[in-house]
């Protein structure tokens, strides 16, 4: 199938679900990789969270799974594990999310893969790497987000551990899935070698919220707790202007001193404890909380102004509905609106650009199936072979092409 943009001519076996793979491959996807995504009879389960596009469409879904070709395969038959083992021969990558030992049953181990295609690109991508005590664990964004202690961070902040409003999780984890098999990809490019990478959520989690959380256990003895105090700090969270709410950064020993003269120099701001950067972060929290009081006394419109003129970084405090018509947003042609089946839909776009090799989104997700006569012809497969396996029912295709719901 012909491609465009940076992986034109990149083939992905995709049998990842709901959030963290899906993404990963959405990525590759609208910057020209071949996804063919196949999935069981009972399809990703994302299929069925509202708002509905069309049945089994789910908005989610929809946007996740966009540009991809479906396959649906009855794995626990043999005779569709064998045409996907065929089907693998043909492919660059093979990304799945289930377990070690699920993976291990259907007998989909990169074993098996590098057996029919050595120079394969095989991606595990799940809750926890198979190294370690916690391998085979069940892993959702939410239980990730508490074991890696970012939902105890938030206590600090709210007074009570809590979640992300997104799920960072699987997101982090399926860029940094991204990142693996564009890396993997590149050794095979230059050596002509496939290998096995495993990314998981755990590990993922503990890295970025680590990152600048370590701290002061990055030293042995440590030299203080892994919290990074800024970040954590109570008062940390937008500010309460005269009429709404504002989000600002007085940081640097700059944004300090042109906060000074915006703010017409209160008293407190001569305590010599916030004279600096370095004796500011010892006093976050107070300074935080005087910096609150000082913006209580003005209007929103009125900081933006002031902050802005002064080189701080200052913004307004937007909901998810604000983005839709976000002014800069709609300057680089972010949302990518197309007519389909379902009536027209409005993507959110993608966040890199390229000069000579520009993604493209080229359409919603694929029905259950919805390829699978079409991807196995091309792989070789002749008609009689794919009607003994779509009537043994190893292949599994739409009786019609779903509708938009009304």
């Amino acid at each position: 199938m012909a491609g465009h943009g940076t992986l034109a001519g990149i083939r992905v076996l995709d049998l990842t679900s709901v959030l963290m793979g899906p993404f990963c491959t959405q990525i590759l996807a609208d910057h020209g990789a071949e996804v063919i995504k196949v999935e069981g009879p009972e399809g990703d389960t994302t299929r069925q969270l509202p708002v509905m596009a069309a049945p089994a469409m789910g908005a989610m879904f929809t946007n996740l799974n966009r540009g991809k070709r479906g396959l649906s395969l009855d794995l626990k038959r043999p005779e569709a594990r064998a045409a996907l083992l065929r089907l693998a021969a043909t492919a660059d990558v093979f990304i799945h999310a289930m377990r070690a030992d699920a993976i291990e049953r259907l007998g989909l181990t990169y074993a098996d893969l590098a057996a029919a295609n050595p120079r394969i690109v095989y991606a595990n991508v799940y809750g926890f790497s198979r190294r370690g005590p916690y391998a085979n664990g069940p892993a959702y964004d939410d239980t990730i987000q508490a074991m890696s202690g970012m939902a105890a961070l938030q206590e600090r902040m709210q007074g009570a551990p809590a979640y992300s409003a997104t799920l960072v999780a699987d997101k982090v984890s399926g860029l940094t899935a991204l990142y693996a098999v564009l890396m993997a990809l590149l050794h095979r490019a230059r050596t002509g070698e496939g290998q096995e990478i495993e990314v998981g959520m755990f590990e993922t989690m503990a890295n970025f919220v680590l990152t600048d959380h370590v701290n002061g256990a990055l030293f042995e003895p440590p030299r203080g707790e892994p919290v990074y105090g800024r970040a954590a700090s109570p008062n940390r969270r937008p500010y309460r202007t005269a009429d709404g709410w504002i989000a600002a950064l007085i940081y640097t020993d700059k944004h300090w001193r042109a906060f000074r003269r915006v703010a017409d120099e209160p008293a407190w701001m001569q305590d010599p404890r916030f004279a600096t950067l370095g004796s500011r972060a010892q006093h976050i929290g107070e300074i935080y909380g005087r910096i609150g009081e000082t913006l209580a006394r003005r209007t929103t419109a009125d900081w933006l102004a002031a902050l802005n003129d002064a080189g701080i970084p200052a913004a307004p405090v937007n909901d998810t509905a604000d983005l839709l018509h976000d002014p800069h947003l709609e300057a680089v042609g972010f949302f990518v609106e197309q007519e389909s089946r379902y009536g027209r839909l409005r993507y959110p776009g993608m966040p890199a650009w390229f000069s000579r090799t520009p993604g493209r989104i080229t359409g919603p997700a694929p029905a259950l199936g919805q390829d699978g006569r079409a991807i196995l012809a091309e792989a070789g497969f002749g008609a009689a072979e794919i009607a003994d396996l779509e009537a043994g029912g190893a292949l599994i295709v739409p009786a019609a092409p779903a509708e938009a719901v009304p």
